[in-house]
């Protein structure tokens, strides 16, 4: 009789935190316009970025440089007007420009040309960030929606991505999605 009280107890309170998750993340979608990336996001651009480039220097010191850029605003401003890199990012529709809740890097990969693959083309996903500031309200699940679906709109075959070992976390988000492994890529430090 107690383990029955107890059982639901414990699944009230699951229920009851289910439905403020959903709620925050409704809310947080209602608020939130997912668009192609302009040279006015690149300030959220490379905070967000600076925010990636920190959690892989804190796991792998060995590769990545603490304090530093992955690209410098030409070179963003180069990708966001490249229709075979396209940048989606979150916005709140009232906030000041520039200010992003978080975004999807993509790259076309196109085999149509290849001799050994098949004729196909691949939206890669090069990167998702959403703000610290902004996490837990959905925001990476409407923006890989959002690439899963231009993807299918553009007639691709399939997405893909690499995740990095330091980072299970990305690695959990991505396999909940529905993603799988493809390859896996393998080192050896000397």
């Amino acid at each position: 009789m107690i383990v029955r009280y107890v059982e639901r107890i414990v699944s009230r309170r699951r229920q009851a935190k289910w439905q403020a998750q959903t709620a925050r993340t409704e809310e947080g979608k209602k608020n939130m316009q997912i668009r192609r990336a302009t040279p006015t996001d690149i300030p959220g651009l490379n905070r967000c970025l600076s925010q990636v480039l920190e959690v892989h220097a804190q796991g792998r010191p060995d590769l990545f440089r603490s304090g530093t850029r992955k690209y410098t605003d030409d070179e963003l401003r180069q990708i966001v007007a490249d229709d075979a890199r396209p940048v989606f990012v979150a916005v709140d529709p009232d906030a000041k420009p520039g200010d992003i809740l978080g975004y999807g890097f993509c790259v076309v990969q196109d085999f149509t040309g290849s001799n050994n693959m098949q004729p196909i083309k691949t939206l890669y996903i090069d990167d998702i960030c959403v703000d610290v500031a902004a996490r837990r309200r959905g925001i990476a699940t409407a923006i890989y929606q959002h690439i899963i679906e231009f993807a299918r709109e553009g007639s691709f075959h399939n997405v893909t991505l690499n995740v990095w070992e330091c980072n299970p976390g990305a690695r959990a988000f991505y396999e909940k999605m529905g993603m799988g492994v493809q390859k896996t890529c393998m080192e050896q430090v000397l």
